[in-house]
């Protein structure tokens, strides 16, 4: 009688455990959010019939698929320019965020000096500074490029940083007592340490940049999925506006999915 009272009294821990491995499962993972998200479509869709909300204060799902299917070759036209600004801004801020992550967490002269002002110019509206990089910059690419890498900065900065700081004692003692270099330290131990803070900050600026970029085709762009949105609000083509807001979060998964497999396979490298 014990061991069934036993077995009975694991049963439910049990049960907890094998409802929480089926949670991580990748099949679940993955056919979870599209049933949920094909849940909330449809529910959309019977909520714009039923109460029969005109199209141009908000189209049904239906509607705009049928603008997207007709309009594709326009959306791809104009994602190109978006998704190649957003790209290299991301990739301008990873390469400066690094570079001045790693200045402050060697140098306590260059902390002293520049995290405060680094601090004091995140705190600033991004969006009111946009004006200014089109005066500085011109209305080309290059202010876009330059707005696009200013607002993913910051992210990729305190993440490094943070990452780079957080490297147990125990192996820079030792390190220290294998007489290791600088450099050594770095590239072996204090590095490798920082990678998933790293990438925390990199998946988050690179939806910035995307931001960015958006915000310069609102300014000055005549081409970019920003532009087709302003076109399409002048036109009161809501279908086409919400289109091509989907066709802004594909370029968005596209990029944060390159992203996170680069982050797979070089924590994998390091053994994390």
């Amino acid at each position: 009688m014990d061991g069934g009272n036993q077995i009975i009294a694991e049963t439910p821990a049990a049960l907890n455990v094998e409802k929480r491995d089926l949670a991580k499962h990748p099949a679940v993972q993955i056919l979870l959010p599209i049933a949920f998200a094909l849940a909330v479509l449809g529910l959309w869709e019977f909520l714009v019939d039923f109460y029969q909300v005109p199209k141009v204060i908000l189209p049904s799902p239906l509607d705009i698929y049928a603008r997207t299917v007709s309009a594709w070759p326009f959306l791809v036209q104009h994602a190109v320019p978006t998704g190649t600004e957003a790209a290299i801004g991301f990739l301008l801020a990873t390469v400066l965020g690094i570079g001045l992550a790693v200045l402050l967490s060697y140098s306590k002269w260059a902390y002293a000096a520049l995290y405060p002002n680094v601090i004091f110019f995140q705190l600033i509206p991004k969006i009111a500074l946009a004006p200014l990089f089109i005066v500085w910059l011109g209305i080309g690419s290059s202010s876009r490029l330059a707005f696009s890498m200013f607002i993913a900065f910051f992210p990729v900065v305190i993440a490094t940083l943070t990452g780079l700081n957080s490297t147990p004692p125990d192996m820079l003692r030792l390190c220290k007592a294998l007489t290791a270099r600088s450099w050594q330290v770095f590239l072996s131990v204090r590095f490798p340490y920082a990678l998933p803070h790293i990438f925390s900050g990199l998946k988050i600026a690179v939806t910035f940049a995307i931001i960015g970029v958006i915000v310069g085709e609102f300014i000055t762009a005549q081409a970019g999925l920003g532009y087709l949105i302003l076109f399409a609000s002048s036109q009161a083509e809501t279908a086409l506006i919400l289109a091509s807001i989907g066709m802004l979060c594909v370029v968005g998964l596209v990029l944060y999915g390159v992203v996170a497999g680069l982050e797979k396979l070089i924590l994998r490298k390091y053994g994390h």
